[in-house]
């Protein structure tokens, strides 16, 4: 009797888990050919299964394209392979997430997405299928439509004859949600920003490839004031920064953040910590992280917003064919208040810097650097009266492009106030203009330590290999530079 009770018990609970499944088309009806519109279709299916307390909808092999849809809590998305989602290029099959709260940057953001989620909890998106925003096309029509006068755009770029972020979706934008995984899935071609958590915790992003190539503003992943966030084993190759953390809400910041075994390639920085840095950031782990191609940082971490950084962790850093190493900048740019940052560890990072520009196989391209300038050293600069502090670099490896020459610009050692300090501008290696030193440019900061650095050049440079202005409390072990380079650390204002 008890061999016949499990067995029912069994069956009842197969049963049970296969009718949580829901094909999109022998059960929705939703047609695979790239052509037809399954809009409603899609959210019909999501709204049912929510309503019956949750389940995964599948999407076996086939081209669905859909418009916006909206995710709800305990409803699954499954990409068999070879499935794709393809995004509608008609603007109109767009609406905002008009929950998701205002920040104090409102102009650089948009609220449209492919996939929508707001207060939604329990819920996986996985697979090997895509999902495919048709970014290019979306943008163009969108641009159409500004210059015909149908949708104007408030925040036009009249001088990169663009529309801004705030009128072209992205792939997902999920605010305040909870317990959100995505894995597996082949990701690309937004009109904006790939994927945009707000506010949301307990989030894994596991085995992703995100290629995001398609048109200006193309980030990767952007994880904005968020709690308790694995980002792992994913391939991003996005045409702006590649894995951005960024802080719209001055009462909240990102909090145990986990970034590992990552490849990250960016006509921008591949790891960034701002510029929207009005929160803050803290408890951050960075392992194990393949860098290449790459125009600007490998690392860059800033805080010019009123944030407060602390407690960070960066190691095993591999970047070939990047235009920087590490940039670690605390300014004022907005916010009642400078912020801080304190307790940055960076350790076990190899990174070989080209002369010529690294992302130059992009079709879309950063902007270039506006002015004269000799190879750029990795900054970590505070400004007058706000240090950055306890910063601890360990088995650091940087071998910089050198052919400096003093016709292309030249500030003398006598004239370091020349360096300008950029209180309230945009962060960005570049912003001080020409820097007097290949290897490191070190301004306002306190203890400090190096320990086990070595700096190599390609070629000759006439600049010193280390420059520290206004440093308090540096501690140097095991540094190696050049032979011809020995002497060239140079402080001042000690």
């Amino acid at each position: 009797m008890k061999k016949y009770i499990l067995i029912s018990l069994f069956l009842l609970f197969t049963f049970s888990a296969w009718g949580r499944d829901y094909n999109i088309v022998t059960q929705g009806k939703a047609v695979g050919d790239g052509k037809t519109l399954n809009t409603k279709l899609i959210q019909q299916a999501i709204d049912q299964l929510a309503k019956k307390g949750g389940g995964r909808i599948v999407f076996p092999k086939g081209i669905y394209l859909t418009g916006c849809i909206r995710l709800k809590s305990g409803v699954d998305l499954n990409l068999e392979r070879e499935a794709v989602l393809l995004g509608s290029t008609n603007p109109d099959d767009y609406y905002p997430l008009e929950e998701a709260k205002d920040n104090a940057k409102a102009n650089d953001n948009s609220k449209l997405a492919l996939i929508l989620g707001y207060n939604v909890k329990n819920i996986t998106l996985n697979g090997e299928g895509t999902i495919d925003g048709q970014g290019l096309e979306l943008a163009l029509n969108i641009d159409s439509l500004h210059h015909a006068g149908v949708r104007i755009d408030s925040h036009y770029n009249m001088r990169r004859m663009r529309t801004s972020e705030t009128v072209r979706p992205k792939l997902f934008l999920l605010s305040e949600c909870g317990n959100i995984s995505i894995t597996g899935l082949h990701l690309r071609n937004s009109a904006c920003w790939g994927l945009t958590f707000d506010l949301c915790s307990d989030l894994v992003i596991d085995q992703v490839c995100m290629e995001n190539r398609a048109y200006w503003n193309n980030d990767g992943f952007d994880i904005t004031d968020c709690r308790r966030v694995r980002i792992t084993r994913c391939n991003v190759n996005a045409a702006d920064d590649g894995i951005c953390l960024k802080s719209y809400h001055p009462t909240a910041c990102n909090d145990s953040i986990y970034i590992a075994d990552c490849e990250v390639r960016s006509s921008a920085s591949a790891i960034k910590f701002g510029t929207a840095s009005w929160g803050g950031f803290k408890n951050i782990t960075i392992d194990n992280i393949r860098v290449f191609d790459t125009f600007r940082s490998a690392i860059a971490i800033e805080s010019v917003d009123g944030g407060n950084i602390e407690n960070i962790n960066v190691s095993r850093i591999t970047a070939k064919n990047t235009g920087n190493a590490l940039f670690i900048r605390l300014g004022h740019r907005a916010g009642e208040r400078v912020g801080t940052i304190k307790n940055i560890s960076i350790k076990d990072m190899n990174v070989e810097i080209p002369f010529d520009r690294p992302d130059i196989s992009y079709d879309l391209r950063g902007p270039e650097v506006d002015f004269f300038h000799n190879p750029f050293p990795s900054p970590i600069v505070g400004i007058p009266g706000h240090y950055i502090e306890g910063v601890h670099l360990e088995n650091i490896e940087i071998t910089c492009p050198g052919r400096a020459t003093k016709g292309m610009a030249y500030i003398p050692l006598t004239r370091l106030n020349q360096v300008p300090e950029q209180i309230d501008k945009y962060p960005e290696f570049s912003m001080f203009g020409e820097l007097p030193s290949w290897g490191f440019y070190i301004r306002h900061v306190k203890d400090i330590t190096f320990r086990n650095v070595k700096l190599n050049l390609s070629k000759s440079d006439f600049r010193p290999a280390i420059i520290l202005d206004d440093v308090k409390g540096e501690y140097m072990e095991q540094i190696s530079l050049p032979q011809e380079k020995k002497e060239f650390i140079i402080r001042v204002n000690n």
